[in-house]
């Protein structure tokens, strides 16, 4: 390859990469997974929680409808709420980790991305008695140095998902029952209770557009169900109740 050629290529190659560190169903640095893997199912799945003025509310709402969900958890979240997040597990809701500060892991090394981890694991274990598997990369970005970091942490690849309610900015509920009609049986859905920088955001929306759509999924004979680790990763008697 010529210099010329090889100049020319690089925007290319920089596109590539930049689709592969963003786009949830980007393998090329390591694994994700974005859908439940099975029919008739649905993964709700809550980001950048525990948040006082939204999480309780949710719970609340899910437990009317017998749905079970997935939040992914902010570590200093958790150190400032921490009978919240014991809660969400006594509810029977999976729990993931998602990270301890909100960073972009792409900007990081491998061993910073293990302390985001190492610490976000050490504050869900001291809240809830229990180790979340699981984990989500903030803003789903990830890296060769991500996936090292998960990997090295112990815990399962990053979990992404099929459809986005892009939710994080208030809106009008109306917007988001609209966005959601996309949803399809076996879709891993990427919702927030949370903000990642400060506690007591308003998800109203959020929470106007389940009321919404949580009987009509029912409805069509979804289950609504927690994310749980990967098939390799189980057991029997898991297989039977978790994803």
């Amino acid at each position: 390859m010529t210099v010329s050629s090889a100049v020319l290529a690089l925007p290319a190659v920089a596109g590539i990469c930049a689709w592969s560190a963003c786009h949830p169903r980007a393998q090329l640095f390591g694994p994700t997974r974005w859908r439940t893997g099975r029919d008739r199912t649905l993964a709700l799945t809550f980001d950048d929680g525990p948040n006082p003025a939204v999480t309780p509310h949710l719970l609340d709402l899910l437990d009317r409808y017998d749905a079970r969900a997935t939040f992914f958890l902010i570590g200093r979240h958790v150190r400032a709420c921490p009978t919240l997040a014991a809660e969400v597990a006594l509810r029977g809701h999976a729990i993931g980790n998602h990270t301890d500060t909100h960073p972009n892991l792409v900007w990081l090394s491998r061993a910073k991305v293990l302390e985001e981890l190492e610490r976000c694991a050490d504050a869900i274990l001291t809240a809830t008695g229990k180790s979340a598997g699981i984990m989500r990369p903030p803003y789903g970005f990830r890296a060769p140095q991500v996936h090292a970091a998960v990997r090295q942490a112990g815990l399962d690849p990053p979990i992404l998902w099929a459809r986005s309610a892009r939710d994080w900015d208030p809106q009008p509920a109306e917007r988001l029952i609209r966005r959601l009609q996309a949803v399809q049986s076996g879709d891993i859905v990427l919702m927030h209770d949370g903000f990642h920088g400060a506690l007591g955001a308003d998800r109203q929306h959020t929470l106007d557009a389940l009321e919404y759509w949580l009987p009509r999924w029912q409805a069509q004979g979804l289950e609504l169900v927690p994310v749980g680790p990967a098939p390799e990763t189980r057991g029997p008697r898991d297989s039977a109740q978790r994803l």
